[in-house]
């Protein structure tokens, strides 16, 4: 018997990368994983619900899709996301824009669909996924940082109205992770960035949802960061 055995399991942004490594990861773990992201590409063993997270009319219609189909999740793992690395200065408003709705409030929609969910049902595990840049500066991360930094005062903001509810919210904050995102940056070429060999895995972060997520509903781990030795 898997640990996740008869659970239900929702991951955004589960395309590619982190997002792909933990629905694959629950999934081994026996979860039924309904997969999110504007395009998927088919594999078996999963549910595929595409949406657009950045249109919250489609984010409510995913919420009311996934109650009516198979009840309220167990488990959902707010991971979708954007990165950007680039000097103030050559940050655009329309750049900052984007990062705030891509990693903010698309989060914020989400929970708002969801939580009232697990809310009604007693019990969930919500897991959001962060970044060390939600609590540490670094240079050219001016939009993305603002946009983590505000989705831990997010969380850390549930985690206290949500107290009681028997709905459990954790934060993971991994370091630098090796996904497609650093492609265009090629940090192995610039100084200051850490080597793509250096960085954690996607499974890495996988492992750390796998492991709240499987953690007794007495225990509750709100914050969780990870990085590389």
């Amino acid at each position: 018997m898997t640990p996740l055995d008869g659970r239900v399991a929702l991951v955004t942004g589960a395309s590619r990368g982190i997002g792909g490594a933990t629905a694959e990861a629950l999934r081994r773990a026996g979860a039924r994983v309904v997969r999110v992201a504007r395009s998927l590409s088919p594999a078996e063993g999963f549910v595929d619900l595409p949406a657009d997270l950045t249109d919250p009319r489609q984010v409510e219609a995913l919420a009311d899709r996934v109650r009516r189909e198979l009840g309220s999740p167990d488990i959902v793992v707010s991971n979708a996301g954007g990165f950007l690395l680039r000097p103030l200065e050559e940050t655009t408003v329309a750049d900052f824009d984007a990062q705030v709705d891509l990693n903010l409030r698309t989060a914020f929609t989400l929970a708002r669909a969801f939580l009232p969910i697990l809310r009604a049902a007693g019990q969930g595990c919500y897991v959001t996924i962060g970044s060390v840049a939600d609590h540490v500066g670094f240079p050219e991360n001016a939009a993305y940082a603002a946009s983590k930094y505000g989705l831990r005062g997010l969380h850390e903001t549930l985690l206290a109205e949500y107290q009681g509810t028997g709905v459990r919210l954790t934060l993971v904050s991994p370091g630098a992770t090796d996904t497609a995102i650093w492609n265009s940056v090629d940090p192995d070429h610039r100084e200051g960035l850490p080597r793509r060999a250096d960085m954690l895995r996607p499974a890495d972060v996988a492992d750390a949802v796998l492991f709240v997520a499987t953690r007794p509903p007495h225990v509750l781990i709100d914050w969780l960061r990870l990085g590389p030795a």
